[in-house]
């Protein structure tokens, strides 16, 4: 599942208008954290991920860690936060409808 170039920058500049969807906290990445992850990422597709300032990993090696995890690609790491992209080939989509992350 390998990315070029512009799709990464197009995926890069939508992350800017979204809000972090899942939350890492003082515990970690933990099973519930991966399932609430899958959950949105089957929903929405492209994710950003908030790290807690407790954690003790970085987050580029948290956003790695999940990526593997869940078999997404990791759009951007910027501070404590990480966007992840899974594409869902069963969403449905309508001919010029918007993209799941904007709804």
């Amino acid at each position: 599942m390998t990315m070029t170039g512009k799709e990464r920058a197009a995926l890069r500049s939508e992350c800017n208008r979204l809000k972090p969807t899942v939350h890492i906290g003082q515990e970690g990445i933990t099973p519930t954290l991966i399932d609430a992850l899958n959950d949105a990422l089957r929903t929405r597709e492209l994710v950003k991920v908030q790290l807690n300032k407790s954690v003790d990993v970085t987050a580029r090696e948290a956003a790695a860690d999940l990526a593997k995890r869940v078999r997404a690609e990791v759009i951007q790491v910027i501070g404590k936060t990480a966007s992840l992209y899974r594409k869902n080939p069963q969403l449905k989509r309508k001919p010029g409808a918007m993209p799941p992350w904007r709804v």
